[in-house]
């Protein structure tokens, strides 16, 4: 399959004000590929439900199809319409989002799985960006994994990111982003909390409940 590459000069730049989020949020619903700005990183993202969306960010990250991307979702409330959140999850979440955590839950949606690869978990954050809930306000769901080639670092240079990726849609300009990591994943079986990969939140702090 040939893919068309999309050069910096073909890319939708915009502010991230009101205009600018729906001109997003339009291009997202239609299939469209993102970049935005999060709490963490700079994320590159699409419909969740939309197949080959996801395969484009793939493509676009040269990212392994085996490792899988995570949702981004507007609230706890909507993250719960796809990923099951038990008592002892809720008491983590209620503290941690919006915020820099990743929480693998048990996927309810089923119509996550084909469009996502998915078996029985997704991976899901609620992000602590004011432009991002902005976006999600209208899109619900957004994949929301580093906007960056897979192995590199991550951006939080508008510019630098702008420059470095190709073949996506619109970039939302949210500014320099000041954060010390990207989020932290966990998963909880059996009420104990195993940490996938240690970002922003240490064990420890995810303990002090």
């Amino acid at each position: 399959m040939v893919i068309k590459q999309k050069r910096i000069d073909e890319i939708l730049k915009v502010n991230c004000d009101k205009e600018g989020i729906v001109k997003a949020s339009q291009i997202i619903n239609q299939g469209g590929i993102a970049i935005f700005p999060t709490d963490t990183v700079y994320g590159i993202g699409c419909d969740p439900y939309n197949k080959k969306s996801v395969e484009k960010i793939y493509e676009i990250k040269f990212r392994d199809i085996t490792k899988l991307v995570p949702v981004l979702a507007y609230s706890k409330e909507t993250a719960a319409k796809i990923g099951h959140i038990d008592e002892f999850t809720e008491k983590i979440v209620e503290k941690f989002w919006p915020g820099p955590l990743t929480i693998i839950l048990k996927l309810i949606d089923e119509n996550l799985k084909k469009s996502l690869n998915l078996k029985n978990k997704i991976a899901i954050r609620v992000p602590n960006h004011k432009c991002t809930l902005e976006l999600l306000k209208k899109c619900n769901f957004l994949v929301g994994t580093s906007a960056n080639i897979s192995g590199c670092s991550p951006y939080t240079d508008p510019d630098e990111c702008f420059k470095k990726l190709q073949n996506y849609d619109i970039f939302v300009d949210g500014g320099i982003i000041t954060s010390k990591a990207v989020s932290t994943i966990i998963e909880i079986e059996n009420r104990e909390i195993k940490i996938i990969r240690e970002g922003y939140l240490t064990k420890e702090e995810i303990l002090r409940l």
